[in-house]
Parts: C-alpha cells; sequence; structure tokens
C-alpha cells in the first residue's frame, strides 16, 4: 500500500521527494496540446463536447496524480515513456503537488460549469486560459507558475527547482541585452506590418465574388444576407461578431 500511494521518490542525496522533472514537462506537453484542440474546437466552431471529454479525462489524470501516486497518471505515463531514453532531471515534489492541486480545482470548476451544468460564458473562458497558461508555461519553459505561488503560503520555500532556480543566481551574462530586444521588437513590428499588409489585400468570398458578376444588385443583396446569417450556435455561445469576421460578413 506504501508504494501504491505515493508522492515523489525517495532518492539517496534529496532532502525531500523528487519526481522527474523532464517527464513532468513531457506530461504537461500532452495536457496542453489536448486541451488546446479541445478549447479551439469549442471557440471556432461552438461544439463543446470534446471540451466536457477533456475535462473529465484532466480530473481523473490529476486526481491520481494528487491522491494516489504520480507515476500511474495516464499523462505522466506516456510522458516518462517519451523520456524514457534521457538522463532524468529530479526537481522537488512538494511544489509540484501544491501547483498540481491548482490544475485540480480549475478542472473541478470546469466539471461543474460545462459538464454538469452545460454553462456557457466568461468564466469558462477565463478558467479554460488559466489553465492553458499553466501548462503552457510548464512545458514550453519548464516554469511552474504554481510553484512559485507555493513560496506564498509555506514558510518552507521549495527546493530542487527545474533549472536550479531555487538555488542559483542567474549569470550577468545570460541576462537580456538592449540589441536583442531591439531584435524582437523589429521581428513584431514586421510580422503586424504584414498581417495588416495581408488583411488589406484579402479577396471576398469566391461564392460572392461569382454573385456579383452573375445576378442583377437586387439578387447579390438577397444572396448576402443569407450567406451572412449567423447560425444558432454562434448565437448561443455570444460568437456572432467573430462568426461574421471569420466569413467576411463585417
Amino acid at each position: 500500500m506504501s508504494t501504491l500511494f505515493n508522492f515523489g521518490e525517495r532518492i539517496d542525496g534529496y532532502a525531500v521527494p523528487v519526481l522527474n522533472e523532464r517527464a513532468v514537462r513531457a506530461a504537461a506537453g500532452i495536457v496542453f496540446f489536448f486541451a488546446i484542440v479541445s478549447f479551439m474546437n469549442a471557440w471556432l466552431t461552438g461544439n463543446f463536447q470534446p471540451t466536457r471529454v477533456f475535462v473529465v479525462a484532466f480530473l481523473v489524470d490529476f486526481t491520481i496524480r494528487i491522491f494516489i501516486n504520480p507515476r500511474y497518471a495516464p499523462s505522466l505515463v506516456l510522458g516518462q515513456w517519451f523520456v524514457r531514453k534521457q538522463q532524468p532531471e529530479y526537481v522537488g515534489a512538494p511544489q509540484k503537488r501544491f501547483a498540481w492541486a491548482i490544475g485540480l480545482v480549475l478542472a473541478l470548476t470546469m466539471l461543474y460549469l460545462v459538464v454538469i451544468n452545460n454553462l456557457i460564458g466568461p468564466i469558462n473562458l477565463i478558467v479554460c486560459a488559466t489553465c492553458l497558461v499553466l501548462l503552457f508555461f510548464e512545458s514550453a519553459f519548464g516554469i511552474c507558475i504554481g510553484c512559485k505561488v507555493y513560496n506564498l503560503f509555506n514558510k518552507e520555500q521549495a527546493q530542487l527547482c527545474p533549472g536550479g532556480v531555487c538555488e542559483v543566481v542567474p549569470e550577468p551574462r545570460l541576462q537580456l541585452r538592449w540589441v536583442q530586444g531591439a531584435v524582437v521588437a523589429a521581428f513584431v513590428g514586421l510580422v503586424s506590418a504584414t498581417a495588416f499588409w495581408v488583411a488589406g489585400r484579402a479577396p471576398p468570398p469566391a461564392s460572392l465574388q461569382a454573385t456579383r458578376a452573375d445576378t442583377p444588385r437586387a439578387n447579390v443583396d438577397a444572396a448576402e444576407a443569407e450567406r451572412c446569417k449567423v447560425p444558432d450556435f454562434a448565437k448561443a455561445i455570444g460568437h456572432e461578431q467573430k462568426w461574421k469576421l471569420h466569413n467576411n460578413c463585417l
């Protein structure tokens, strides 16, 4: 029983239970992938069924992580398999448990709102966005935002943080220089200018072009009004303006 219900590994040389950060990041990336797919499916099409399935899966996975043993959580099993040939990077388990508890609370909130009560609104968007941000920072940058919050509520500060950020002061030579910042700013400006240029050259829909060429003006207006009629699902989720934007109806 003690082996089954356990959180973190006890390894000689480490003062606290640890987890393999490489597996944790891989698991976060896996969960993030399915989270963003279900989120965008709901956002763009109004179909919340994949989101409901994901919320249940997310809740089960994090329940196993926190209350049973991380090594049996499906996402971490897959994450560990993907990084099985990589050198483990051990980090403190206590702060991870706190961070995952935040994820569990978010999952319970979404379960109540979306799965049980079928509610759609800004609260759902905020909860989903928060979850996506936490997962993205964990998987992409190895930054555990929940672990940083952990230090605000615990006298014993987190140990063995990813990248050694709890113990190591960044070297001055690794700090960003103004030239690097200028390059990033110029790049953002270039992409923004390109986006405006592309938007200005966007042709009208092919169906509208054909209608304009082959029918009188009155028929064109009627056909355009019918094409731009907002479907019920978009109205139900407050998606009317975005639907019109996506279909060149503004």
